[in-house]
């Protein structure tokens, strides 16, 4: 009788939950991924440094991508937090290159809660590329691309 008691508690506790995972607020808060639905590989850049040449490998990396398996093929998705939200400030030497591969369906994260500190910190707004896809945290949104199947690569 306890077993059952048990049992039928611990039911109870699991749909309570899945009814919290599909709510919509939680919805809401997910960070978008990229949607190549005819893409075999699925490949997360990760940029966190502020570094041009490490921009300059990241961007390298994801033309060479689209080049050796198709747009269609591939999705890439660029991930920055911390320094590395500098790619994607709208004066980077690098914008025409971030703005040619968004065109060609790769996705370029930032990481809000670094806009945030840096705003807070110099009382200025950081102006991004219209490109960049505001994300939550990037590293959550790391964990997120990681857990459904994309491959972390940190050039």
């Amino acid at each position: 009788m306890a077993v059952a008691q048990g049992l039928r508690q611990w039911i109870g506790q699991a749909l309570a939950a899945l009814a919290l995972l599909s709510s919509p607020a939680l919805a809401q808060n997910a960070a978008p991924i990229i949607d190549k639905p005819f893409a075999e590989h699925h490949l997360a850049l990760q940029l966190s440094d502020n570094d041009p040449k490490k921009e300059a490998l990241t961007i390298s990396v994801a033309y060479n991508l689209l080049k050796y398996y198709g747009p269609d093929r591939i999705a890439v998705e660029v991930v920055t937090f911390g320094p590395g939200i500098d790619l994607l400030r709208a004066g980077n030497a690098h914008r025409a290159e971030v703005d040619s591969l968004v065109s060609q369906g790769v996705q370029f994260d930032v990481c809000m809660n670094t806009i945030e500190t840096i705003e807070r910190e110099t009382g200025k707004p950081v102006d991004l590329n219209p490109h960049a896809v505001k994300v939550d945290a990037g590293v959550a949104q790391i964990l997120a691309l990681t857990e459904k199947g994309f491959t972390l690569v940190r050039p």
